[in-house]
């Protein structure tokens, strides 16, 4: 999951009044369940690709070009020194960015962006540790990167997610190559399971790596930009683009292969067939596919106390349609309804995540990106 600090209430509140005093007003919007109100936290933002809570209650966030800010009290702080630098073309840049779960104490971060190196492009992740003034990144080390870079500026993946033990999970993206997606030795189109340090866990499927690549837990994805563990029961699970239709969400275990591109449900933008169909045996299916695609961006499975009328709900950030999409499952697992939020009103959707109070954290990715904060909306007394 994504780690949090824990803070108090109260700042959430008091940067709602803030932003409302700036002349970002708020929205408030009727869901189906609920009134929620929308309130822009900071605007100014070039293609924001991910956003985290520090402990004193303000914000990092990643701009695709390559730059890391804090906002606080609706202010974007200059760039932070010492990011490494990326490959800002196409889909590429910096991407994702996450607290390590003793950030309070050791200050470590994690990133995901792309790199440009002999051969190309491809994604990396570093770990760093962000100044206590907030101004700077020491320390900054690869502890991943493809073994195969090559030329294209598409579908790099690549988010973060942390295990219960503190190690990591990274999506990472088929790079518009569909056929590396089915190469076991070969990073593109998986998803990888290493250490902080960058070293192998012992429960990989294929640590002596004879079959595949020793960091693959799983193969056949085509660009996962969304990852995310259940805190209720601590299963993974991912939400990826498909090609035109057949965006997918898959429930995520150790060497399965998720069949991109010899199954899917979508076509090739030209609108002919890819693979062999929609099953094979030996390949997983998705839990849910969306056709037409919405181009989803990031996913959480929400667990906080905010919106108990949401619990055990994905939340996934939509690009193409501009929205928050709300599935509901039953007891069985099954997704049984959705709710699309917000369409269209802020723009394309590529981060949310959970904030500690069980409000929603959304980034819009736009020129003039923007943080949006949803909470309950203030209850009408009269």
């Amino acid at each position: 999951m994504r780690i949090l600090a824990k803070l108090h209430v109260g700042f959430f509140l008091a940067a709602a009044v803030l932003a409302a005093s700036q002349g970002l007003a708020a929205d408030t919007v009727q869901t189906k369940t609920v009134e929620v109100q929308v309130d822009k936290i900071a605007t100014g933002l070039e293609h924001p690709w991910a956003v985290e809570v520090l402990p004193d209650g303000s914000y990092l966030v990643t701009e695709r070009p390559g730059r890391l800010r804090i906002i606080r009290d609706g202010k974007l702080s200059g760039p932070i020194a010492g990011v490494p630098k990326v490959s800002a073309r196409g889909q590429g840049g910096l991407m994702d960015v996450a607290l390590a779960p003793d950030f309070a104490t050791s200050r470590k971060i994690f990133l995901t962006a792309a790199i440009r190196a002999k051969g190309g492009s491809g994604t990396e992740a570093f770990s760093a540790t962000l100044s206590k003034d907030g101004t700077r990144l020491d320390d900054v080390k690869s502890i991943f990167a493809m073994k195969r870079f090559t030329g294209g500026n598409i579908q790099y993946g690549s988010r973060i997610a942390f295990a219960r033990d503190g190690s990591l999970f990274i999506s990472i993206g088929d790079r518009g190559d569909r056929d590396r997606s089915q190469d076991w030795k070969d990073d593109a189109g998986s998803i990888i399971h290493i250490n902080a340090d960058g070293s192998i866990p012992d429960d990989n499927p294929f640590k002596d790596g004879a079959k595949a690549l020793a960091e693959i837990w799983s193969k056949g994805h085509r660009n996962p930009q969304g990852i995310a563990f259940d805190a209720a029961d601590g299963k993974l699970y991912t939400v990826e683009h498909g090609a035109r239709g057949g965006d997918e969400i898959n429930e995520i275990e150790p060497g399965k292969n998720y069949g991109w591109p010899i199954i899917t449900y979508g076509r090739d933008y030209s609108g002919a067939e890819i693979g062999e169909g929609t099953a094979k045996e030996g390949l997983e299916q998705p839990l849910y596919y969306w056709d037409p695609s919405i181009a989803p961006g990031a996913l959480v499975i929400y667990r906080g106390k905010m919106f108990p009328e949401w619990d055990g709900n994905f939340l996934v950030a939509a690009l193409k349609f501009q929205l928050l999409s709300r599935m509901q499952r039953d007891d069985g697992g099954a997704f049984v309804a959705e709710e699309r939020l917000f369409d269209g009103s802020y723009g394309r959707m590529r981060d949310v995540i959970v904030a500690p109070d069980g409000a929603l954290l959304i980034l819009t990715d736009e020129d003039d990106g923007a943080l949006l904060r949803v909470s309950r909306a203030p209850a009408d007394n009269g």
